[in-house]
């Protein structure tokens, strides 16, 4: 097995991030600018997966002020990556990053015809909550999930202090 790590994305890593939106999606892609301004937003939560010096995978989570409700806006793993268990890393670690930051529920849209993406979902608990036709840029069906984030407690039932989104 793979070791992978997963830390927050920087500017260095937008080759590598385009490279893997070129490989992982026919349309919808998230472009050059697009990147640097989630990498920069402090209501974004940008992380990259690394295999040594390789971009493996990253997921892209966007957050409201005001609102509990996160939304994994962006998931990809790089194909020589999948079967390993790292998709399913990188939305654990989306949850962690969410719930750090007070967010109660995460949210995120899969392509009908995305079958593997769904089965990842689904056994992460996530629950299917809505239908979006036409959401794609080519026209196809958006499946929207939805998971309630479950805040840990410390030992003796205390919260946990929030940390900086720049932590983790």
């Amino acid at each position: 097995m793979r070791r992978f790590s997963i830390r927050n994305a920087t500017l260095a890593d937008i080759a590598p991030l385009l490279r893997l939106e070129e490989l992982s999606f026919r349309t919808d892609r998230v472009s050059r600018q697009s990147f640097r301004r989630l990498i920069r937003s402090p209501s974004a939560i940008c992380r990259v997966a690394r295999a040594g010096n390789h971009v493996a995978g990253y997921a892209v989570v966007l957050s409201r002020t005001g609102s509990t409700v996160a939304r994994l806006y962006s998931l990809a793993v790089d194909a020589d990556f999948r079967g390993l268990g790292l998709a399913a890393a990188l939305v654990e670690d989306a949850e962690r990053m969410a719930t750090r930051r007070g967010m109660t529920r995460l949210r995120l849209e899969v392509r009908e015809d995305n079958p593997a993406a769904i089965r990842l979902y689904e056994r992460l608990a996530f629950r299917q909550c809505d239908n979006r036709p036409g959401y794609y840029a080519d026209g196809a069906t958006a499946i929207r999930y939805q998971k309630r984030l479950e805040r840990r407690r410390s030992p003796g039932g205390a919260r946990p202090l929030r940390s900086d989104h720049r932590q983790g």
